[in-house]
């Protein structure tokens, strides 16, 4: 019912920097908090960063100072800026989004708890 695409991705020097979008499809009422997650090839999912529908944000201690969360409330999407990539920011980096939106199943409003198929962030040295 919700949606989720990530875009952005790509091949970059170390030192180099690349912006992640997420946009969120769907009848949707309105987003809580997104996120950020990546996943490196051998390692568990892990968090970059979140921000609130306030604007709050929370950083992995890794990426602090090189990325900078945001969003876009009236257009649904959110974006990761990130700055002085390293190769050990190469992953697969996935959108996540606490959703209210229609859900025809059941002819309501519904909360959604949404994941993008990913896109992959490749940096080399």
């Amino acid at each position: 019912q919700v949606q989720l695409v990530e875009s952005g991705g790509g091949l970059v020097q170390a030192g180099g920097s690349l912006r992640l979008s997420c946009t969120a499809r769907g009848i949707i009422f309105s987003i809580n908090a997104m996120g950020w997650y990546r996943q490196a090839p051998g390692k568990q999912r892990e968090l970059v960063a979140t921000i609130t529908s306030g604007g709050s944000t929370n950083y992995a201690d890794s990426v602090k100072g090189r990325f900078t969360i945001s969003r876009d409330n009236a257009m649904f999407m959110g974006y990761l800026q990130m700055n002085s990539l390293k190769p050990e920011d190469t992953a697969i980096y996935y959108c996540n989004a606490d959703t209210q939106a229609y859900d025809s199943r059941w002819n309501r409003r519904t909360n959604f708890d949404s994941w993008g198929q990913g896109t992959q962030v490749t940096v080399s040295s």
